[in-house]
């Protein structure tokens, strides 16, 4: 059975549907991946997830190495049973926390050594000691360690980053292989490509992962501060040249209106923290644009978050009564409106498939887009 099948592109554009097959699961794709940094999405429980048609969540090694640590975890039997989740995860290297959380740092092409955001003790990452940490962790798609520059930066900082990069990609297959064995049923391990947002290095880093033995790629180093177009160009032009029958992934993305334009593009699976992150500051997304739900505007407002949304929260309570928990801080305000975010996500990537599969994905993308911007939201 191949792990990754491309069932369809839309005869429109470069929308694709597709299916990835772990031990733990099927993962429709397109697909969105909630965030689960700390082995929890926030505010919610793994039952709510699976409800809201989450078939994939994605955790963070770098913040599981540091707390609870590595043996706490493995005593659990590994991740998914320590936080009760039985469907597919997918661990982050945590390549991009250690950048930008790190209170000290020191990159080398050994690794990464850097002092914790947590209690300031320092510790040495390498390539092969993060694929030991993801095994330990039993995470179904691994990615590597790699060095994720900053926007804006020099054509010289992206480069030396990139090479970097494939340097530890090919040590991360090397790890994989002497740790695991092969291209295993049991653990997949994704490539990322980097070279910020210089199209020259973004198609060199992508040709020299592309000739690695990786079971999917990934689009690192976007949505980190530029243009959303220089974003979408430098997406198209890596995407433009990858292998059809295997999954990508870009990393870190994004909003609602990024995900309609990345499946365009051809991207099958996403992440972000901005469901919930919104959620838990009073803004729902909503199928007419982003709700601030704070406002006063909602006092005596009886309806639900979005009329056209079937989730537990819309069908069973009104804006008022959400502007009443989040203005009286109740925690269950942040959760309701958390969750609504999270199955409006999940709409957004079910929709997608079904106008891929009928090869009318322009369509859906077009009508989306013109009622999510028609600023009828306050």
């Amino acid at each position: 059975m191949n792990y990754y099948s491309l069932i369809h592109q839309d005869k429109n554009s470069k929308a694709r549907l597709g299916k990835l097959t772990t031990i733990r699961g099927r993962i429709d794709t397109p697909c969105f991946m909630p965030v689960g940094t700390q082995a929890t999405v926030k505010t919610i429980s793994p039952s709510e997830l699976s409800d809201c048609g989450a078939q994939i969540m994605l955790s963070n090694a770098y913040h599981l190495f540091l707390r609870p640590g590595m043996e706490v975890i493995r005593q659990a039997g590994g991740l998914h049973k320590f936080m009760g989740w039985d469907k597919p995860v997918l661990t982050d290297s945590g390549g991009f926390q250690i950048f930008s959380l790190a209170l000290l740092r020191k990159i080398s092409d050994k690794g990464v050594e850097f002092q914790s955001h947590i209690d300031g003790d320092r510790h040495f990452l390498t390539p092969e000691s993060v694929i030991e940490t993801e095994r330990d962790l039993g995470s179904d798609i691994m990615m590597p360690l790699d060095e994720c520059a900053h926007y804006p930066c020099t054509e010289d900082h992206a480069k030396v980053a990139a090479e970097r990069t494939f340097n530890w990609a090919k040590r991360s297959i090397a790890a994989k292989r002497e740790l695991i064995g092969g291209s295993g049923e049991k653990q997949k391990l994704f490539g990322i490509i980097q070279g910020a947002t210089f199209e020259n290095l973004r198609k060199e880093c992508a040709r020299q992962i592309m000739g690695l033995d990786f079971d999917g790629l990934a689009l690192g180093g976007l949505s980190v501060g530029e243009p959303k177009d220089l974003m979408y160009g430098m997406a198209g032009v890596v995407l433009d040249i990858l292998p059809a029958q295997k999954p990508r992934y870009m990393m870190g993305v994004g909003l609602p209106e990024d995900l309609i334009e990345a499946i365009g593009l051809g991207v099958d699976m996403f992440d972000c923290v901005a469901p919930t992150r919104y959620g838990r500051n009073g803004t729902a997304f909503t199928s007419r644009g982003k709700m601030t739900v704070r406002n006063a505007v909602y006092t005596k407002d009886f309806s639900p978050l979005d009329p056209e949304c079937g989730c537990y929260t819309c069908k069973n309570f009104t804006r008022a009564y959400l502007r009443h928990l989040f203005n009286t801080s109740e925690i269950l305000g942040l959760r309701l409106v958390s969750l609504h975010n999270l199955y409006f996500y999940q709409e957004i990537t079910r929709r997608a498939r079904e106008a891929i599969a009928a090869d009318d994905y322009p369509a859906f993308k077009k009508d989306f887009l013109a009622q999510y911007f028609s600023e009828e939201c306050v």
